[in-house]
């Protein structure tokens, strides 16, 4: 089993920074690259300040801030990761765009290098069969806050060697989290049973079952939910929601995972929840109150 000892992070959004943050703080030196030099200098200034808040609750030390960054090299092209033992691909979620990203990898990559995807739904056997390397592909699914969530869905393609997933198994524990298998399935095991869940509750709300209001109490007191379910779509990102739901509709075929209507026309009006401001609450006032 191949030893990691550097890793390559693609994409200096949410998930890029957030995985960046948590690999270094795990010992590895990390590349982060991104084509804009301004996401990167806000992915430094997040990690800087997650890492603070960190040293304030005494999970780490001031000199493991500091060790940490000091771990971290950015890049705007993909000849920084020429070096790397790993590369994980934390781009948008649109599969059209990843396979764009895996093909300019080869020329560069070391041949023995594996490759990892943070996508929470595309199929990983497909996007495995886009590269050079689908034996040294796998999918690497973290989650949001990736320095707090402890879980790691690690996803095996048709072709994915068993040493593939063995180091990244080992990887994920390294890094402190929690690796479960899924099966490469649309939406492997949590978003397949999460989004349609949030979905019928943003059906449940364009059906006037409820208000959001109603929904979110609802399911945080009668489920004892820690999140109601349009807080959390709005957490996630509608677009993301949107995205995961159409492939679960297309790559299932069954009409139960058809997207709601209204989370489609959400995204149309470019409210995807707290990244833009407004989603199923209005994010400029405080507390935040329901739009609908």
């Amino acid at each position: 089993m191949a030893e990691i000892v550097k890793l390559g992070v693609i994409g200096a959004g949410l998930m890029g920074n957030g995985i960046a943050h948590v690999a270094a703080l795990s010992g590895l030196s990390v590349v982060l690259m991104d084509v804009s030099q301004a996401a990167l200098d806000k992915a430094l200034a997040t990690m800087g300040g997650n890492m603070d808040r960190q040293v304030k609750k005494a999970i780490i030390t001031a000199d493991d801030k500091t060790a940490a960054l000091g771990r971290i090299t950015t890049a705007t092209g993909n000849d920084a990761f020429a070096d790397c033992d790993i590369v994980i691909e934390a781009a948008t979620e649109n599969e059209e765009i990843k396979k764009k990203i895996f093909a300019g990898l080869p020329a560069v990559l070391k041949p023995d290098a594996i490759l990892a995807s943070n996508t929470s739904s595309i199929p990983i056997t497909r996007l495995a069969a886009a590269t050079d390397r689908p034996g040294r592909f796998i999918g690497m699914h973290f989650f949001n806050p990736v320095p707090m969530m402890a879980l790691v869905e690690i996803i095996r393609g048709l072709a994915t060697e068993d040493a593939t997933y063995e180091t990244v198994k080992a990887l994920a524990e390294r890094m402190g989290k929690t690796p479960v298998l899924a099966q490469d399935w649309p939406g492997f095991v949590v978003n397949r049973v999460l989004c349609p869940m949030i979905n019928e509750a943003i059906q449940a709300l364009m059906e006037g079952v409820g208000t959001v209001q109603a929904i979110d109490e609802g399911l945080k007191l009668g489920a004892n939910h820690p999140m109601g379910p349009l807080e959390l779509a709005d957490f996630v990102g509608l677009d993301t929601l949107l995205s995961v739901m159409k492939v679960l509709h297309e790559g299932l075929g069954d009409p139960k995972y058809r997207p709601s209507p209204l989370l489609a026309k959400y995204v149309e009006a470019g409210w995807l929840g707290r990244k833009s401001g407004r989603g199923f609450y209005d994010y400029s006032t405080k507390p935040p109150t329901p739009t609908r």
